[in-house]
């Protein structure tokens, strides 16, 4: 009580008190709010993508502020990144022929650890399940519904089904989904190993519709989206069949991968899980729609 006397300086001088410390508080949450920025993150490549010309180290962020919550909603436009020597578009060739996934039968799906369209294989690892969700950073960070993500990557030995040697026959670990009402496309998969000269990561290209998602030339935007270099040590450490990763990831950083080295911060993923059970992960990938 002997603090409301020392200040008892009668109403003016309280209402005038009142009106600073609200403005205070007002400052100080838009603040906090303009701090909270949705941090987008993502994966790697192989030290065979070594073709990446098309690397982009600008982005372009939008801001939307939604009156009456407060809430602040901020995204960027992912990088572009090399769809490397493996993309599997029909963009290059493999064992004399054009390599071209996206021509399969049955590539429209969500579970890619096996091979399609007469092709057997099976990649075996740790599950994995993703989920890109595709925004327009030019639309105040608006869900982008009915495109399509085409998503591939290597096994956990570090080979691309359809190029690597031992692999040529196989499809696996290659599917395309389109994104649902909320912006998002899910993908079963493995985690992948990690190859000589790059960090873990995998590959994708985003397309208008997946009724176009049928060859290189119509895609949107190519990319590439990574991992925390700590669960990446506890899946390969903790896993088998990734013995050969452990020693390929202690020699690399992201500071020396060829496609990271000007920044992953928009993309790598944040994962959950265990070896045991698999694992779970998330990307907001933003582009200018």
């Amino acid at each position: 009580m002997q603090e409301l006397h020392d200040h008892d300086h009668g109403l003016a001088h309280d209402l005038q008190t009142f009106i600073h410390a609200a403005t205070r508080r007002r400052q100080a949450l838009r603040w906090l709010l303009g701090a909270g920025t949705v941090a987008l993150v993502g994966c790697g490549g192989g030290s065979d993508d070594t073709d990446d010309s098309s690397t982009s180290t600008t982005s372009t962020t939008a801001t939307n502020t939604t009156t009456g919550t407060g809430a602040t909603t901020s995204c960027s436009v992912i990088p572009e990144e090399t769809a490397g020597p493996y993309p599997g578009d029909g963009s290059n060739t493999s064992n004399g022929s054009i390599a071209n996934a996206l021509a399969l039968s049955g590539i429209v799906r969500s579970d890619i650890r096996s091979s399609i369209a007469g092709s057997t294989g099976v990649a075996a690892g740790v599950p994995l399940s993703i989920e890109i969700r595709l925004v327009n950073t030019g639309a105040s960070c608006a869900d982008l519904s009915g495109y399509a993500i085409y998503l591939w990557h290597c096994d956990r030995d570090g080979k691309y089904s359809m190029y690597s040697s031992g692999i040529t026959d196989e499809n696996y670990l290659r599917g395309v989904q389109s994104t649902d009402s909320g912006g998002v496309a899910s993908f079963t998969t493995i985690f992948p190993g990690c190859y000589s000269g790059r960090m873990p990561h995998m590959h994708f290209e985003i397309y208008r519709s997946a009724s176009v998602a049928t060859q290189y030339s119509n895609k949107l935007k190519t990319s590439q989206l990574t991992f925390p270099v700590d669960v990446c040590q506890t899946i390969y450490n903790g896993a088998t069949g990734y013995s050969a990763s452990i020693s390929n990831l202690s020699q690399m950083s992201f500071a020396t991968d060829n496609v990271f080295s000007d920044g992953v911060s928009l993309q790598v993923a944040s994962i959950s899980g265990d070896v045991v059970s698999g694992y779970t992960a998330t990307l907001t990938v933003g582009i200018s729609a």
